[in-house]
């Protein structure tokens, strides 16, 4: 390899990279070399134009279509990523939504969909990685870890979230996840960690971040005082899947401006 953050010749599957932070992980990914899998639920036309933009630029990657919360979608999935690529080396676990509601007015449709989808999804597609990994074993060749496994978490992870209790738990599932299986699969070289954005311009906040007044008021939770790009997460994903990062696993890395930082305390309290 021509330097440790490169992924040159080997394969990553980024899940819901038809746009947002999944689309900029998969980007930067592709630049550094990697042959990407774009995983999609419903925008397939959004998802080859990520395809191209990734092939226009020198890349390879195809779109793949499935509902992460499906077990059966889920091994279709990777049977079609290794059907084309031969195996895969990373997994990044980053397909998500929210239903959002007070409490006292959640559903159980809004509480089972996004936990379905955020942390059983994330738990489907890390089982089914990890079985890859251990059926194909080390490849020195290509990376000094036998597989990795990224999970695009939150702040929210650790930070409570009135109206949002559903996504917020299932994050702080997403967590505790990632940490066990990083323990147990540490001794076969595979590593697992998790990418914790704060806010970041995506589709789902775009009436935040694209209204003047909003966008300074979410900025005020925002220490480095700017809203996040999904290249801000992108180039932190590539880092972490590369040999540069090959001693990291088990942790949680925040990309958030300093959110975490609890601004609001910057006065005194």
């Amino acid at each position: 390899m021509s330097t440790q953050t490169d992924l040159a010749r080997q394969t990553a599957l980024i899940t819901g990279a038809d746009s947002g932070i999944g689309k900029g992980i998969a980007y930067s990914m592709a630049a550094a070399g990697a042959n990407v899998i774009i995983n999609y639920a419903h925008g397939e036309e959004a998802a080859r134009h990520v395809v191209k933009h990734i092939e226009d630029n020198g890349g390879k990657a195809i779109a793949a279509q499935a509902d992460v919360s499906s077990e059966e979608q889920v091994t279709a999935l990777f049977r079609k990523a290794c059907a084309t690529f031969g195996t895969i080396d990373i997994l990044v676990s980053n397909a998500g939504l929210q239903k959002d509601a007070s409490f006292a007015q959640m559903t159980l449709e809004q509480w089972q969909g996004v936990l379905n989808v955020n942390l059983t999804g994330g738990f489907l597609c890390a089982r089914e990685a990890v079985r890859e990994f251990l059926c194909r074993g080390p490849a020195p060749d290509r990376s000094r870890a036998t597989g990795k496994i990224i999970f695009i978490s939150s702040v929210h992870q650790q930070i409570p979230w009135a109206g949002h209790a559903n996504y917020a738990t299932s994050k702080g599932g997403i967590m505790l996840l990632m940490k066990t299986i990083a323990q147990e699969l540490a001794p076969q070289r595979i590593r697992v960690n998790a990418i914790a954005p704060g806010a970041i311009k995506t589709n789902i906040n775009r009436s935040v971040w694209e209204t003047p007044e909003e966008a300074a008021k979410l900025r005020e939770l925002i220490p480095y005082d700017r809203i996040g790009e999904p290249a801000d997460v992108g180039s932190v994903a590539t880092w972490l899947a590369s040999d540069a990062a090959d001693y990291v696993t088990g942790t949680t890395l925040y990309v958030d401006g300093g959110m975490m930082l609890y601004p609001g305390f910057r006065t005194g309290g």
